[in-house]
């Protein structure tokens, strides 16, 4: 090769493998004498290609063979550094340092804050949108653009037609950049892009100057940088180098190749607002246009003597990608020139399905030996549902794009803590750290699991309440039921304790030492042991030292959302230990890659191609200007990532109808191969079948309604006065409840119920009338109790203010009561009596001795009372067992006949005031219900006619037997309603 004076550029068409067909080329070129290819040096674009090429020189040389020096030209997309041919120890020692991304980050956040004054969000919100401008102004200097170039007219003009949102944050962007530019020369330094664009001009000089004694190739290097572009060019005029581009379509019509735009023009300057950014040569024009290179002189690259014609794969993908206007050949294409052999479009109904139909490929194709598969997607989560589906047949894949560190276990541990410490100690993220799989791991986790099991249990209900103090209350108030608790928290406590100092803003510095300690106390070394923990060292570590270095403070509240911020930007990759044919891979790590069966997962809008992200400071019109290229033209480098994919033996394109949201649109590059192939096009059904028939089992026939028949000793269980409704309205209800003794746990940090206020109140009211019931003593007592009792939003917020006021209104009713001659007897007081053999047991509200010795009946309600109609029915019998206790003596202290039954609700009166008395005795013809007469003979009755059908006699304890009646629903997936509600007659 050496003696030519034109540049040596060539191209690897899509239907080559990239990697393969570079080493075989290489090898007969440079594998003389056996030291040839030790004397090559390749440039690459990433480490991941350098695997690559090195897995294709092991299957191409069948015997032992001296690799060449392969060198990371870095990749831009993967935020790679440079390899050391290009940044060597000592070399261009004028070009400063390169600045650290975390401190630059912190410090672009602080400019911006000063900037925006008064108008700055939060310091999460800062980074979020310091982020955004830092990878603005990366944009800015990938393309060698400067501050001084935003200044020009031509550009200040431009901007000045702009709408007044986008000159101000055009303004704020050249302000903050400015500054920042202004710091890194006080500091000496640079920022990454810039520093790499000198160091691959300084080698682009040096080999200008003094070309090396070696072959030099650069091979997949597809950056359309102007440094890179630049590099490139020397390698491609040095007297033994070259560059080899991928899947650059050299059988395009030149037409079409035109009409793609102007690219930059001839030196790859400003954009035009025609250019088709989207097509996949695009940025292939892009970087030739900047290499100062014709499309007509590059050459296909291929092995010594011999020329292979063009394939039909690569016809049709060079058509299928063709621009708006020339997709109008289409209809006159041969079917030569459309077909897409050994590409299937598969469709299945959702993610889920998708994934289980794709791990079923990947398991057919990997019982064929030697047989490579790769999974391409850049959606994640589908990524890690190919990945649990294939671990049914035991296969271990490996997603190379890795996982975002807050989804690792040691992740979650950190921003568990962080939330532990904003939430201060809310029950949900309390439990949910000390439950964590890396928390007391060994061999007393089984006895700590218990105690996290124990502590749930009593943080049940509304929350306690902030700071250690309120859970302690309640590890306290469980201490008798689970001995030991209160000791097991002390222990937590104290090694919470220094976390929970944090108040106000914190140095984040200091919030990320305390947060380590805290985790290494409740973790132990594990937490940095395993892949995720050695990244989140490295992360905290580095954050660390970024914030000691520019000092920032953090609401400690805001912690939570700032580390996961930050810690998203973090993918954990996987060891290796995965299947040796199979890679699942994102669209940057895909490139290059090669196997016999590849699989393109998510081909949905928004997900490939992904939807256009625009500069959020930076107007497209200035962008372009500027020589920069728009949002669109990612979709173009998605084009150009499929357009490779398409290339394999065998291909199966995977999209799903809906995604988790609701329906979805199909790729528009999938659209674009079934308008061009029409009936052509194949279709992969069968593995979606499959898919389909490995998740729907055999269906069960339906659930009858549920009737126990418990023996005749099991039915002999006490009646609550509470319990006889239910047990005529749902025996099934009453059946768990009483004799399976089941009951329903309220959830964690659960609103307040009408349950709970109930109990509140119930509560407050004993307190005061054992206190002796003074007027003007119920509301403070109240608010006192109710401050102690939750700290829920809800419960200070809506239901706090109006069960003051309801109290209020009893008080006063209670009060003028009191001046009509009648007493409070008893309060919350227990009782029982034998009926049939059957005990009777309740607490009554409230019973009053009126001023003719008669008993007075109270039952406090928080809601609607029971109408009279459904006492009649026998349905809401409380009042009227509470006063048979009464009457027959079950009751301490308490005797006489019962004369009046009230309810008492703390509900709206007619007044909109709050609180009312209503009674279910019939007093009026108008009214429904029993009479006082009729009132307690009904209520036994009713009581008696239970005890024999269901406690005495055979009778079963049928699911909703009154269906009508309203109902609790605790026990609604016990009885399995759901299954057999609406069919009670099929199958009886």
């Amino acid at each position: 090769m050496a003696g030519s004076t034109r540049p040596r550029v060539w191209s690897i068409a899509a239907h080559r493998g990239f990697a393969d067909a570079l080493v075989a080329g290489l090898i007969p070129r440079y594998r003389e004498d056996k030291f040839g290819l030790a004397r090559l040096t390749l440039l690459l674009p990433s480490q991941r290609a350098v695997r690559t090429v090195t897995e294709a020189f092991v299957r191409a040389s069948g015997q032992g063979l001296l690799l060449p020096r392969m060198a990371v030209v870095g990749d831009l997309d993967l935020d790679e550094t440079l390899g050391p041919l290009l940044d060597p120890i000592g070399a261009g020692l004028d070009i400063p340092e390169a600045v650290d991304p975390t401190f630059r980050l912190l410090r672009l956040a602080e400019h911006l804050a000063e900037e925006l004054g008064t108008e700055a969000p939060g310091k999460a919100a800062l980074l979020r949108q310091a982020k955004g401008l830092a990878q603005g102004i990366d944009r800015l200097l990938v393309e060698g653009v400067s501050i001084a170039d935003m200044l020009d007219e031509s550009v200040v003009g431009i901007a000045a037609e702009l709408s007044e949102h986008w000159q101000a944050s055009t303004r704020l962007f050249a302000r903050v950049f400015a500054r920042w530019q202004a710091e890194l020369e006080a500091l000496g330094k640079l920022d990454a892009p810039e520093r790499r664009n000198r160091l691959l001009d300084h080698a682009a000089q040096s080999w200008r100057e003094r070309p090396p004694l070696h072959p030099v190739i650069a091979a997949g290097v597809t950056s359309a940088s102007p440094a890179v572009a630049r590099l490139l060019r020397v390698v491609a005029d040095l007297p033994d180098g070259g560059v080899i581009l991928p899947d650059l379509d050299l059988a395009l019509d030149d037409a079409v190749w035109d009409a793609l735009g102007s690219a930059g023009g001839s030196e790859g300057g400003v954009f035009e607002r025609g250019d088709v950014v989207t097509h996949p040569q695009y940025h292939l024009k892009l970087l030739l246009n900047r290499m100062g290179i014709a499309r007509d002189e590059v050459e296909p690259w291929h092995r010594s003597g011999l020329a292979p014609a063009p394939p039909e794969r690569s016809r049709a993908i060079s058509n299928l990608f063709l621009p708006p206007e020339a997709s109008a050949a289409w209809v006159s294409l041969e079917a030569k020139d459309r077909r897409l052999s050994g590409v299937r479009v598969m469709e299945s109904a959702n993610p889920e399905e998708e994934a289980q139909a794709i791990a079923v490929l990947v398991r057919e194709a990997l019982a064929e030996p030697e047989r490579r598969v790769a999974v391409i997607t850049p959606d994640r989560s589908l990524a890690a549902r190919v990945v649990a589906h294939l671990g049914r047949w035991n296969i271990v894949a490996d997603d190379t794009a890795g996982r975002p560190l807050p989804q690792t276990a040691a992740g979650r541990v950190l921003l568990q803590l962080a939330e532990v410490v904003a939430e201060r100690v809310a029950p949900v993220p309390l439990l949910a750290l000390l439950g964590h799989p890396l928390v007391q791991a060994g061999e007393g986790r089984a006895a700590w699991l218990e105690r996290v099991r124990q502590l749930d249990l009593a943080l049940r209900g509304p929350r306690p309440g902030p700071g250690l103090a309120a859970v302690r209350g309640k590890a306290d108030e469980f201490d008798r039921r689970f001995p030991g608790l209160a000791a097991w928290w002390s222990g937590v406590e104290d090694l919470l304790f220094p976390l929970l100092s944090l108040e106000g803003e914190v140095p984040l510095d200091g919030a990320l030492i305390a947060l380590c300690a805290a985790g290494e106390a409740l973790c132990g070394q594990g937490l940095w042991a395993q892949a995720d923990g050695r990244c989140l060292a490295q992360f905290v570590e580095r954050w660390r030292e970024a914030s000691t270095l520019a000092p920032t403070m953090v609401p400690f509240e805001e912690l939570p959302s700032l580390l996961r911020d930050a810690m998203e930007e973090v993918s954990v990759r996987p060891p290796y230990g995965g299947h040796p044919r199979l890679a699942i891979y994102g669209l940057l790590e895909a490139r290059m890659s090669r196997a016999d069966l590849v699989i393109c997962g998510a081909l949905t809008e928004g997900t490939w191609p992904g939807n256009p992200a625009p500069d959020p400071l930076l107007a497209p019109p200035i962008l372009r200007a500027l020589g920069i290229p728009g949002a669109d033209f990612r979709i173009g480098l998605s084009a150009h990532d499929l357009a490779a994919a398409l290339g394999a033996p065998e291909v199966v394109l995977s999209h799903a109808q809906r995604d988790a949201a609701g329906p979805v649109i199909p790729s528009r590059f999938l659209l674009r191969i079934q308008a061009m192939l029409g009936e052509q096009l194949r279709h992969e059904t069968r593995a979606v079948e499959l898919a389909r028939a490995l998740a729907d089992a055999e269906a069960e026939p339906p659930h009858p309604r549920p009737h126990p028949m418990p023996s005749a000793e099991q039915r002999r269980v006490p009646i609550a006065v509470t319990a006889l409704d239910r047990l005529r309205g749902d025996p099934y209800q009453f059946y768990a409840s009483a004799i399976l003794a089941l009951r329903s746990l309220d959830p964690v940090d659960a609103d307040p119920t009408p349950a709970w206020k109930g109990t509140a109140v119930h509560d407050v009211l004993k307190v005061w009338h054992e206190a002796g019931g003074h007027p003007g003593e119920l509301v403070p007592l109240a608010e006192r109790m109710f401050d102690e009792m939750s700290a829920h939003p809800f419960m200070r917020a809506m239901w706090k203010p109006r069960l003051l006021d309801a109290l209020l209104w009893i008080e006063e009713e209670t009060d003028r009561l009191a001046g009509e001659g009648r007493e409070v007897l008893a309060v919350e007081r227990k009782g029982e009596i034998m009926v049939d053999g059957i005990r009777i047991h309740g607490r009554a509200d409230r019973i009053d001795r009126l001023a003719d010795g008669t008993l007075a009946v109270v039952d406090y309600k928080t809601g609607t009372p029971p109408s009279g109609k459904m006492v009649a029915q026998g349905y809401a019998l409380q009042l009227g067992l509470i006063g048979l206790i009464a009457r027959e003596g079950g009751m301490q202290d308490v005797a006489g006949e019962p004369s009046r039954f009230e309810y008492w609700s703390l509900g709206r009166n007619k007044d909109k005031g709050f609180g009312y008395v209503k009674s279910p005795i019939k007093e009026t013809a108008r009214q429904t219900g029993l009479e006082l007469k009729e009132f307690l003979p009904e209520t036994e009755r009713f009581l008696r006619e239970a005890i024999a059908r269901w406690l005495l006699g055979s009778e079963p304890f049928t699911a909703r037997l009154n269906p009508d009646l309203p109902s609790y629903t605790d026990y609604d997936q016990l009885m399995r309603l759901d299954e057999w509600q609406g069919r009670e007659g099929e199958d009886q």
